[in-house]
Parts: C-alpha cells; structure tokens; sequence
C-alpha cells in the first residue's frame, strides 16, 4: 500500500517551543519522521513524502506549501484511490508507531481511521475514489461524517501507538518511555530524562 506521509518542514512542533529551540524541534521532528518512514517500509507499505519544502531525503516527495487538507486532498485526487489502490495517509509525528501498528490501517474498509487524542486522526486508509479528508478542528467525527456522506463503510483502528501524536511537552514523556527508535535517542542525546515523584512521571533536561 502506498502511503503519504504529511511533514510541515518550515516550522515544526511549535508547541514544542518551550522546551525545544527552533533548530532543537526541526532536528527532532526530522528524526520523528525517520521513525515513520523505516516503520511504514517494514511494515510493507510505500512512503512518499508530502512536505511543504524539500527535505532532501532519498524517498519519494511531492512539495506542496498549501494546507494540509487542501495538499492531501489534492494528493488523493491524483492517487485516485480505489480497493485495488488504496492510499494511506500517515501523520510524521508519530513516533511511538511500530510496523506492527500500522499494519491495522491494511484492514478491510472503504476508509480506516485511526484516531488521535482530542478528536485528531493520525492516519487514515482510504480505498473509496470519493472520499476527502478535513484536518480542521475534530477531524475524526469530520472523517466519520465524510465517509457516511459517500456511502464509505469505516473501520476504526484502536491503537494507543498510533493515538499518540508527538505535539505538547508532556508528550516526550511517552517517547522516553514506549520510543523504540531514532526519535527516543534525540532525546537522550539531548539531555532529557525522566523524572518521578509523587507517582507522576515528568520530564527533566541536565547538561
């Protein structure tokens, strides 16, 4: 199965900005994305980079500066996707999925949706030529209401490591903890460590 991985190569994890500089969070999140691009090829799928600059890395890309519905939308308009070619979509940031993981999304389905914490979608498999994505706001009850529009039938993938999206500090707890891959070793190499007390987990940086 091909699969579009979205990548916002200008200004990544913003919300990091508290503990992570501007070239901190561009270092992390490229090593976030290595992390879903080596788990989507063992897992058997195809990636292609949907980046909003070129990143220079040696995988397929297409360059869109536009939104993110409005660059996936028009990257399944292209792919035309159908049950024999079906197109997954697959968020850069998460850096907790395993090949096993995204194995879900090659469920039967019109549309598979994995959904993110807070209402997201973390990724989705589409195979219905006329269904189209809504990033806005809560945009897993937006898929869910798209698909019934087109007469889609939905799968949902429950998956912890698939719902958990890489945005907020408190989030690096989790890497730390579940990472497996590149994006666990940035943050070790970069100070961080974890920090218990009171029975809550927290983050702590030395050096």
């Amino acid at each position: 199965m091909h699969a579009l991985v979205p990548f916002a190569a200008e200004r990544p994890k913003t919300r990091l900005a508290t503990v992570l500089s501007p070239d901190e969070r561009r270092s992390f999140a490229d090593a976030m994305l290595s992390d879903v691009l080596s788990a989507l090829e063992e897992a058997g799928f195809s990636p292609r980079l949907l980046a909003t600059e070129s990143t220079g890395r040696d995988v397929p890309e297409t360059v869109d500066d536009r939104p993110l519905t409005e660059a996936v939308n028009a990257a399944l308009v292209d792919h035309d996707p159908s049950p024999d070619r079906p197109l997954a979509v697959v968020a850069a940031d998460l850096a907790l999925a395993t090949p096993a993981a995204l194995s879900w999304l090659t469920a039967d389905g019109d549309v598979v949706i994995a959904p993110g914490r807070g209402g997201g979608t973390n990724a989705l498999a589409v195979r219905h030529p006329g269904f189209r994505v809504d990033y806005h706001g809560a945009s897993y009850l937006d898929h869910l209401r798209r698909a019934r529009d087109v007469g889609a039938s939905v799968r949902e993938v429950d998956s912890w490591r698939l719902a958990t999206d890489v945005d907020e500090p408190s989030d690096l707890v989790e890497v730390l903890v579940h990472g497996e891959r590149e994006a666990r070793d940035w943050l070790v190499d970069a100070g961080f460590e974890l920090e218990t007390g009171d029975g809550r987990v927290d983050l702590t940086r030395t050096g």
